[in-house]
């Protein structure tokens, strides 16, 4: 009598599953470096649009620039647009973390061609930045990659000049390299 089998034997299903398991190996670190190369130019990308909403800001609103990331941000539903919540940018940006980078923003950064202290901005967007007669003549912004990627993130630099400098093992800051492109 002869038996008519159906389906996979025992060692033809380990073999499928073994080779399933080699292709996997060999593609996931790809897809983290995909991943983190993606956050990268996100990160980039964010500053981008924040030094363009910088320059918006400032000539929209006469007062310099922002005193915070939150300023350049949505107003609240239904609120119009004023010097405190511009709506240049999205309130995720805003909210200083993107794509697993943080974004630190400071307004007036102490520099000699920027010599004007920040004891004097406000701290939250709720305070009123053209009753306070604040005008802020510098900015700087790091994007640092998240607890999760540090060390094996790229760290990123801006400020009023527009020029996005890169630092591949600590905080980058204004002597760092500039990107190319």
């Amino acid at each position: 009598m002869q038996k008519n089998s159906k389906g996979f034997s025992l060692i033809e299903l380990l073999i499928v599953v073994a080779i399933i398991l080699i292709i996997a190996a060999i593609a996931i670190p790809d897809l983290l470096k995909s991943r983190q190369a993606a956050n990268q130019a996100s990160a980039v990308g964010s500053l981008r649009t924040i030094n363009t909403s910088e320059v918006a800001y400032s000539s929209t609103y006469t007062l310099g620039f922002s005193f915070s990331l939150a300023a350049l941000g949505p107003p609240a539903a239904g609120a119009n647009a004023n010097a405190n919540t511009a709506g240049l940018i999205d309130s995720i940006l805003a909210s200083a973390i993107k794509s697993n980078y943080t974004f630190s923003y400071t307004a007036n950064p102490a520099t000699p061609a920027l010599a004007v202290a920040c004891a004097a901005l406000p701290t939250a967007p709720t305070q009123n930045v053209v009753a306070n007669n604040l005008n802020v003549v510098g900015y700087a912004v790091n994007a640092s990659p998240g607890a999760c990627v540090a060390g094996n993130g790229n760290y990123y630099f801006t400020d009023q000049s527009g020029v996005i400098r890169q630092n591949n093992t600590a905080v980058a800051a204004p002597a760092d390299s500039p990107l190319a492109g």
